[in-house]
């Protein structure tokens, strides 16, 4: 094909949650809460945190392994991973989980734009295909945000989950199911500190003050990262429906960034669609950062909301500012990976397959 036809298409999709579920019951009994304040304000019941000694990458490789078994192959040309919540500040944890995964020594790095990071890596590895790098791509989003949240701060302790969703890019072409078509991306660093983890980074270590523990963890200007999320999320789904040639009413399902169940109410409102259109699991997982938007496809494609031919918009806005949205007709997936049930009785254990 010639490099004008050339596209990244998707052939797989996989994901994967950590065995441990915190319910609102257990949050609000250490957070001075209930469980009606927290699923009013976010939408969420129960969120799935990793076990002492778990990390990022290690929900990384189960997601990657089930994306892989989801389009038939045991390896790809190169790996992009997601995360903002790295197993170590460096290296990078891409290339440890493409050796864990069996895949050699291909292309490995790790793209860090928070809760905008599975859209700008499907761009990265898009990128990889259209310049001829690779033949396919492993592209995933995995984060533990449990491990950067102040323990006593309700508004962000209720929101996090952790987890990892990973989809198998290949080289097609655009008139293919699944190609990735209207791709845009946009940041304003000037509102960086709406999201932030104010010490670890070399501006912090380079003054030689002692650190705060509270500036150890993430912060969030919750009322001001509502607004421009529902603003930048609209804006870029519109922007990329028009790259893409789709009305917006004639796209069948909206897979935004799970941040908060009333974001993704509103930005259906702004963009004056219909709810249902609009893929929502964050009652069940939380906001689950980098891995929120290809969790929510798994979970669409397995409960049949979103179905072979349906014409889908992805979109995704985290700190950095940083948002993005890419478009494409969904294809026939055979492996899905899992499915995400609401919490387990008592007597119940075991991680979601």
């Amino acid at each position: 094909m010639s490099g004008t036809d050339r596209a990244a298409v998707v052939a797989g999709l996989g994901g994967w949650v950590p065995r441990t579920v915190v319910t609102n019951d257990e949050l609000a009994a250490l957070l001075g809460t209930d469980d009606e304040w927290i699923r009013t304000r976010t939408g969420i019941r129960q969120r799935h945190v990793i076990a002492p000694g778990e990390a990022t990458g290690d929900l990384a490789v189960e997601a990657g392994r089930r994306a892989l078994e989801s389009a038939g192959l045991v390896g790809v040309g190169a790996l992009v991973l997601a995360t903002s919540t790295p197993d170590r500040l460096s290296p990078a944890t891409a290339p440890e989980v493409a050796s864990r995964l069996g895949l050699g020594t291909v292309p490995a790095f790790d793209v860090a734009a928070v809760c905008a990071g599975f859209v700008y890596a499907l761009a990265a590895g898009a990128g990889l295909i259209a310049t001829g790098v690779a033949e396919s791509v492993l592209v995933i989003g995995a984060d533990t945000f449990s491990t950067i949240l102040d323990p006593a701060d309700r508004t962000t302790r209720a929101v996090f989950g952790d987890g990892a969703g990973a989809v198998v890019l290949r080289a097609g072409s655009l008139d293919q199911p699944g190609a990735l078509l209207g791709l845009s991306l946009g940041s304003d660093g000037s509102r960086s500190d709406l999201v932030e983890i104010p010490a670890g980074g070399s501006r912090q270590r380079s003054t030689g003050l002692p650190v705060k523990p509270e500036d150890t963890f993430l912060t969030m200007r919750g009322r001001a990262v509502f607004a421009e999320a529902v603003h930048r999320m609209s804006a870029s789904a519109r922007e990329t429906a028009a790259r893409a040639g789709w009305p917006l009413e004639e796209i069948d399902r909206f897979v935004l960034h799970q941040a908060n169940a009333r974001i993704v109410t509103a930005t259906a409102h702004r963009l004056a669609l219909p709810a249902e259109r609009f893929l929502s699991n964050i009652d069940r997982v939380g906001n689950t950062v980098a891995a929120s938007i290809p969790l929510a496809l798994s979970d669409g494609v397995l409960s049949g909301e979103l179905r072979p031919g349906h014409r889908v918009v992805l979109a995704g806005f985290g700190g950095g500012l940083a948002w993005g949205s890419v478009a494409l007709v969904w294809p026939h997936i055979v492996h899905p990976g899992i499915r995400i049930l609401p919490a387990p009785s008592a007597d119940q254990s075991g991680a979601r397959k």
